[in-house]
């Protein structure tokens, strides 16, 4: 279905790339695709591959999740590094339905390499299967193993930073307010990329974002169905499952936001940054001209993404410098 609400058009050097991703990458995700997204893709290259080419070490821990079910974390560390260490706890994106902890390594993968921090990765449980609060409630979990096991990791706790993309953005916002509302592990910041925070498809944006570009109207409703079934939308939602919804931001941590004008989550992110200024938290936000959702990791070589990655990289950077 075209759009037909008014957008700001595609940067040119993108919109080429979304003509090449048309046929292999639908605009609208519905649910009966889901099984399907989950398969690997011929173009995958192995994760194990990609971090020994990086000289990056992976650790495999068995932790208690949500309600104490077993759940998944990898360390990931330079070959050879010495600690304590900065580090990031990462919760990937995939719209609550679909990924896995190393969704979205392109990147996170320099914050090792070349920032010298230590990342930790979560498997949380994927809705519709194990709707909220699983996702978050299980990221949480991670968040505190990571703290409690500090001193055997090798982690510098003064500088823990919470970061995750999409959904894993939402994730990453929902963990830090419950990290601020049950006195759990004190952030540094909190690096929301092009954050999944709001579930009541009532922005212009979601309007305008319709059968067009990456991870549209009809795939927000999918992934947020799937992960608050007949609750979506209404007053019986989360703050922690929906952040957007929160009324009180004070107390958390520094954000970095980055979004783009082309994108279903536009607003809601702008708004977000805006609320974090209203409760006196420091934001930086971003709004890339021209960009679709992910473009920084669908179209790692124009212009655009890597002026975002540059931007977002060097915040980190001085995050993790304490």
């Amino acid at each position: 279905m075209a759009t037909t609400v008014p957008r700001p058009p595609f940067d040119p050097e993108l919109e080429a790339v979304l003509v090449a991703l048309a046929d292999v990458l639908p605009s609208s995700l519905t649910p009966d695709m889901i099984p399907a997204l989950r398969q690997p893709l011929p173009i995958d290259v192995p994760v194990d591959e990609v971090l020994a080419e990086a000289g990056v070490r992976r650790t495999d821990h068995t932790i208690p999740g949500h309600q104490g079910d077993e759940i998944e974390v990898t360390v990931l560390e330079a070959e050879g590094r010495t600690g304590p260490s900065p580090v990031v706890f990462h919760t990937h994106g995939g719209g609550m339905i679909i990924g896995d902890r190393f969704t979205g390594l392109p990147q996170f993968l320099p914050w090792i390499t070349e920032l010298g921090a230590v990342v930790v990765t979560v498997e949380y449980r994927l809705a519709p299967e194990y709707p909220d609060p699983f996702p978050v409630e299980d990221c949480y979990a991670g968040l505190v193993w990571t703290a409690d096991h500090a001193d055997e990791l090798g982690l510098d706790l003064g500088r823990l930073l919470i970061a995750g993309a999409s959904a894993g953005g939402g994730l990453a916002a929902g963990t830090a307010l419950l990290a601020r509302d049950r006195g759990g592990p004190e952030l540094v910041g909190q690096l929301l990329i092009y954050p999944m925070l709001d579930d009541r498809d009532a922005t212009v944006s979601t309007a305008q974002i319709d059968g067009v570009g990456v991870w549209d109207r009809t795939s927000n409703i999918t992934g947020w169905s799937a992960l608050l079934g007949d609750r979506r939308g209404t007053d019986d939602v989360s703050v922690y499952a929906a952040p957007a919804r929160a009324t009180d931001l004070s107390g958390l941590p520094p954000a970095y936001i980055d979004c783009a004008t082309a994108e279903v989550f536009r607003d809601e992110d702008v708004a977000y940054a805006t609320a974090l200024w209203h409760a006196g938290v420091q934001a930086d936000l971003h709004v890339w001209p021209g960009g679709f959702h992910g473009f920084d990791l669908m179209a790692p070589h124009t212009a655009v993404a890597q002026a975002m990655t540059a931007t977002r990289n060097a915040w980190v950077a001085k995050t993790l410098a304490g």
